[in-house]
């Protein structure tokens, strides 16, 4: 990861009214891991607020955009999601030789 990639961020809500059980998060879990297998990727829920929030690479937005459609949560219509372009202007880079996160 350096300044100047390519990352998108994804903001989901819950749909009122809709009922998930553990097959949704399951599978909306083995999706995600799918994706991060593939590119640049974090991501996980609210503790505040149900919902969550991934940050991805994608090299544009039509791929962030399919990335995020297929999503089981999003097709199965039980989660909302804000899409936005996102310009990575500073990277810790002290705090990444500390943990030893690959760049």
């Amino acid at each position: 990861m350096k300044k100047g990639d390519k990352l998108f961020v994804r903001i989901d809500s819950k749909v009122e009214g809709t009922q998930t059980n553990s097959n949704d998060f399951n599978d909306h879990i083995k999706y995600l891991s799918k994706v991060a297998s593939e590119r640049y990727f974090i991501g996980g829920g609210f503790l505040n607020t149900v919902g969550g929030m991934i940050v991805f690479e994608a090299k544009d937005l039509a791929e962030a955009k399919e990335v995020a459609d297929n999503d089981p949560l999003i097709k199965r219509s039980l989660y909302r999601y804000e899409l936005f372009e996102w310009d990575l202007v500073i990277l810790s880079e002290e705090i990444e030789k500390k943990r030893n996160i690959p760049r």
